[in-house]
């Protein structure tokens, strides 16, 4: 792996949530405080990373507004954390109204590399301050944590497969857009169950870690939660899968399908 690999695939995959940031915002959010996801990825047969994802209430205000915290961590399993250890966490704070991002904050621990940044979002200026320099914001720009929660809350009632989207998120020194398909309704199992799922497929870039034909497909369940369950993309080597093993604390009951008998 790459040391950019682990951080490639969680903004395509969470960050592919995105997609609906066009789309008209409900008004309400489908996710509450102490809300917590938990994620494996598999490299083919192997765990290859573990990921959680946590929504807390800020101690901090911003423009006087409250906010939510949402922290995201990152860490290699297995026999990948003997050989390239991983050990990231994200944390973003939205506004409790518009979920659009105040601050953004990561660092990134990958084997011997470190990273680490700051993302000021002011709405005021339409000005978005990191470490790399100052940048225009036109219209909604998330980074890939509040692009997520934000997207679990738009109005979706009315895509019709095929339909395509760009989404626009900030990452370390610009922002960025990609296009997304809606590919229709499926089922999909997971470790926590089988749900109704709605599919996209983002378009990825190819290069060391994707190759040119490599597909991204992603299923979240097709209820108020909005939750990813699964995702899969192919790898130059290989292919990796995202998959849902843990949820806690939704905000609304979390409803398998019945296996028949």
């Amino acid at each position: 792996m790459t040391k950019y690999f682990l951080l490639a695939f969680f903004l395509v995959t969470i960050g592919a949530k995105l997609s609906a940031q066009e789309m008209n915002y409900l008004g309400e959010p489908s996710f509450k405080v102490g809300e917590e996801l938990d994620y494996k990825l598999k490299y083919g047969f192997f765990t290859a990373a573990e990921a959680t994802i946590r929504v807390g209430e800020s101690d901090k205000k911003f423009d006087d507004k409250p906010a939510y915290h949402i922290v995201a961590d990152a860490k290699t399993a297995g026999t990948f954390d003997i050989f390239y250890k991983v050990r990231n966490r994200y944390e973003t704070y939205v506004d409790q109204k518009t979920l659009e991002p105040y601050f953004y904050t990561e660092n990134r621990k990958e084997a011997s590399y470190r990273h680490s940044d700051n993302v000021t979002y002011d709405h005021t200026t339409d000005k978005i301050t990191a470490a790399k320099g100052v940048y225009p914001m036109k219209g909604k720009t998330f980074d890939f944590l509040s692009a997520y929660y934000f997207a679990r809350s738009v109005d979706i009632s009315k895509l019709k497969i095929g339909d395509k989207f760009n989404l626009q998120y900030f990452l370390e020194d610009g922002v960025h857009s990609m296009e997304i398909t809606y590919a229709g309704k499926e089922k999909m199992e997971c470790s926590v169950g089988t749900f109704n799922c709605l599919k996209f497929n983002p378009t990825i870039i190819p290069g060391r870690v994707f190759r040119k034909s490599s597909k991204l497909y992603l299923w979240i369940t097709d209820d108020k939660n909005r939750i990813p369950v699964k995702a899969h993309v192919e790898l130059v080597v290989g292919s990796i899968t995202m998959d849902l093993t843990g949820a806690k604390n939704l905000k609304y009951a979390l409803n398998p399908l019945k296996k028949q008998e």
